[in-house]
């Protein structure tokens, strides 16, 4: 049976690939994907065949995927972090239908907030939200509602796309929505390009966070109200009695 694989590669260093990625990225033939992430992946499997398109192109490199699979080829899209985390594995399925080839296979990857997590400390040891602020493929008002009872009910939060250039003030926007709900001097961190070269990381208050200039690359914590920062590292309990 023709088999597709959808690929999770992380935050993109071959270090932070499972080492199932590896594996089925190194028994393709083809490897499709978004330019950018195909850029990062290339060199790790440089004896391959790429098919990439831009921004936007989700659909279009879905599709031929789905063609090359079809006519035996062994092919694999891959996903930044995890392909069925705001990744192209539910694309997939929905346009294969109800066919039974080819046989898709999701291999999972290490998502932003788990790898962004590591590099501040342990800031999601409790219950958390994860919401991106990109209203592209969502209405701003279900963005916005979703914050609002992520904020109420005292959870982490983690957000991913949190700023570009025609949303510029979407980060600011959020911050003030959870600050219904939490204290100006909320523990919060940033992870910017995890994984990768210019990987760096702060520590700040969420008032801090209000006017922080944030890109697409960046990833944002939100502590809830237990969350502290110990030494230079963000940190949750989970609420062991005897510490």
């Amino acid at each position: 049976m023709a088999k597709l694989y959808v690929v999770g590669i992380g935050p993109g260093s071959y270090e932070d690939m499972t080492i199932r990625t590896v594996k089925a990225l190194g028994g393709c033939d083809l490897i499709v994907g978004y330019n950018v992430y195909i850029d990062i992946i290339r060199p790790y499997f440089p004896d391959k065949e790429y098919y990439s398109t831009p921004m936007r192109g989700e659909t279009e490199r879905c599709r031929y995927a789905l063609g090359m699979a079809e006519s035996g080829k062994k092919t694999a899209v891959i996903c930044s972090g995890d392909a069925g985390i705001y990744g192209m594995a539910g694309l997939l399925f929905e346009l294969r239908g109800e066919r039974n080839e080819p046989e898709i296979e999701v291999v999972g990857g290490l998502t932003a907030a788990c790898s962004g997590a590591a590099v501040l400390g342990a800031p999601l040891t409790h219950d958390f939200a994860v919401i991106s602020l990109s209203d592209l493929l969502t209405d701003k008002s279900d963005i916005e509602l979703r914050l609002e009872c992520a904020a109420k009910a005292g959870l982490s939060i983690v957000l991913y796309n949190p700023s570009s250039i025609k949303r510029e003030d979407y980060l600011r926007q959020a911050c003030d929505i959870v600050l219904k709900y939490a204290e100006e001097t909320r523990v919060c961190g940033i992870v910017r390009n995890i994984g990768r070269s210019g990987e760096s990381n702060q520590i700040m208050t969420l008032k801090e966070l209000r006017d922080y200039k944030a890109d697409m690359f960046t990833t944002v914590f939100i502590g809830n109200a237990k969350t502290k920062r110990i030494g230079d590292k963000m940190v949750t309990p989970r609420g062991y009695r005897d510490v």
